[in-house]
């Protein structure tokens, strides 16, 4: 009777550090921030935004999913080159900091990375 307490006792125990385990591994896994889902680059704080460095990875992360080089999902345009960034840089701006009708279409992306695209525009625009 005595072994199958501390069989028990101990099969409760493995349980224990079991949950605790799972509890630590998804405490660790998980985040409340949206910044860690679209990576925004660290632009030198001395330096001037630029498409290459700063912008690029932002649209392509989040963008050009459907604004690829042949638009999908009703994207009326591309959005894979600088100049094509470029030369739609006011329509970007409006929607993805648009509340009623954000891009991308899941929701706005942090507004770090709306602050470097603006930064952008506001520092001319730069390819690099």
């Amino acid at each position: 009777m005595r072994i199958n307490n501390y069989k028990k006792e101990a099969m409760n125990l493995n349980k224990i550090i079991y949950a605790l385990a799972i509890s630590v591994l998804l405490f660790n896994c998980s985040s409340n921030s949206n910044d860690d889902l679209n990576p925004d680059p660290d632009p030198d704080p001395n330096g001037k935004i630029t498409y290459e460095a700063n912008v690029k990875n932002i649209i392509n992360s989040n963008c050009a999913q459907c604004h690829d080089s042949t638009p999908i999902n009703g994207a009326p345009f591309s959005l894979v080159t600088y100049t094509q960034v470029k030369d739609r840089i006011d329509a970007i701006l409006s929607r993805i900091n648009s509340v009623s009708s954000p891009m991308p279409p899941s929701g706005q992306m942090p507004s770090s990375n709306r602050d470097l695209i603006q930064q952008w525009k506001d520092d001319g625009l730069l390819e690099n």
